[in-house]
């Protein structure tokens, strides 16, 4: 039987959070899968960097393809618009340390991360591994309520419950700021020209959203100048 106790699985979405997750998780010494979710974004363009990054790492990946078919996400629905500001400008920690007057971000996708999960989940039970990575943050973030911390351990009683206790879920960036992950993507020599964070699809970040906007923060306080901006 393989030894499942150092083989992970890491939710790949082409961002700078997951990349800095998978290769936290590879400096912890894990042989590391990538599932990489294509769910009708409407565009492309983080599936093809999330590919580049596994490629980069040397790990294996799938891409799976799922369709939600309700809307109500700004990001799947092509008729809604993408915020160009909002939440993206909180400091630093109030996300999760005082109650947010603003409502759940229209870039949210009901229910992504409990699927994208649960895909996981079936991966450990079938490939034999031990963990589930996800680069949830829950610091400097757009108040989604899959990324909270309650979520996140709630989660993971649930894949102990799922899998007779051999599968766990790990956050490791959970608790740190932009600021920290960025210090730590390039500590990890993650490549961080490969990802992308923007919400739109352009040749270029566009700057504006809460996603860029929390992504300049980071870079900005850390003192690092972003690879990804021209």
């Amino acid at each position: 039987m393989k030894n499942r106790k150092k083989r992970a699985v890491v939710l790949l979405s082409g961002g700078l959070d997951s990349a800095t997750t998978l290769y936290w998780a590879k400096s912890k010494g894990y042989k590391i899968y990538a599932l990489i979710f294509s769910y009708g974004q409407k565009h492309g363009k983080e599936v093809k960097k999330a590919v580049k990054i596994a490629e980069k790492a040397k790990v294996p990946f799938t891409i799976l393809k799922i369709r939600i078919p309700w809307g109500s996400s700004s990001l799947i629905d092509k008729n809604a618009e993408i915020p160009q500001t909002g939440t993206a400008r909180l400091p630093a920690g109030q996300a999760i340390t005082q109650k947010r007057s603003n409502p759940v971000p229209s870039t949210y996708v009901p229910g992504r991360n409990t699927i994208f999960i649960s895909f996981a989940l079936s991966f450990c039970e079938a490939e034999k591994l031990s963990s589930v990575f996800i680069g949830a943050n829950a610091v400097d973030y757009s108040g989604y309520p899959d990324c909270r911390p309650g979520y996140i351990a709630a989660f993971d009683r649930l894949l102990k419950e799922a899998s007779l206790g051999k599968i766990k879920l790990k956050a490791p960036l959970l608790s740190l700021s932009k600021k920290e992950i960025v210090l730590l993507a390039f500590r990890l020599k993650v490549p961080v020209g490969l990802t992308w964070s923007c919400y739109k699809g352009g040749r270029y970040p566009c700057g504006k959203c809460d996603s860029c906007l929390l992504r300049a923060k980071g870079f900005r306080e850390a003192g690092i100048k972003d690879p990804t901006k021209n």
